[in-house]
């Protein structure tokens, strides 16, 4: 039985290079032509290891959000909810402002503007958001439980609001704002967390 050739590429490497193109032109603007030469591959191998572009921008997210994780860790590892908003809202102006990245992020800009055979890109991207949100939401119960916020918060609320902000942070970027831009809607936000925190 004959075996397959080897991958004459790194798959790591590649999926960076192509999570910066999707990055950087979202889904519908990223031309196979544009991913095959950022990862040094041509179209035929790009088909035979990730199936299609669509392939391609789900293997690029699982990336995206493996190493997002590790921020993620540990933002929620602050000790209080308005330290956690903090951590996350003040790093996401960072982040998203910093010129070795593409301006603003990924799971915001990847699909903004989707066309007909796209439709499923916006909701893969939403999927990956709404995880971030879903640990926020268990960091917030956690502190409502320690007493760290009032009986009257909502911690699914709160996720969901710090986490709107921080999409609505990303839009922003994207469209050129600088960095003390985000870290003020980052302050009020966290201002906001704060007045939900127990006296």
């Amino acid at each position: 039985m004959r075996m397959g050739r080897p991958r004459e590429f790194n798959a790591e490497t590649a999926l960076d290079q192509a999570m910066e193109v999707f990055w950087r032109h979202g889904y519908e603007g990223a031309t196979i032509a544009q991913l095959t030469e950022a990862m040094g591959i041509n179209p035929p191998s790009l088909y035979a290891c990730f199936g299609n572009k669509e392939g391609l921008l789900k293997a690029a997210l699982d990336r995206y959000t493996k190493l997002r994780n590790v921020w993620m860790n540990e933002v929620v590892a602050a000790s209080t909810a308005r330290e956690v908003a903090e951590r996350m809202l003040m790093g996401i102006a960072d982040k998203q402002t910093d010129p070795a990245n593409p301006p603003g992020c990924l799971l915001v800009q990847g699909g903004i503007a989707c066309g007909t055979g796209s439709e499923n890109v916006p909701f893969e991207l939403a999927a990956h958001r709404a995880r971030n949100e879903d640990q926020l939401r268990d960091r917030f119960i956690r502190a409502k439980a320690e007493g760290d916020l009032k009986e009257s918060a909502d911690p699914a609320a709160l996720a969901r609001y710090v986490s709107a902000v921080s999409v609505g942070m990303g839009v922003m970027a994207s469209s050129g704002a600088d960095r003390e831009a985000l870290r003020q809607v980052a302050s009020v936000a966290v201002q906001a967390v704060e007045a939900q925190s127990a006296d």
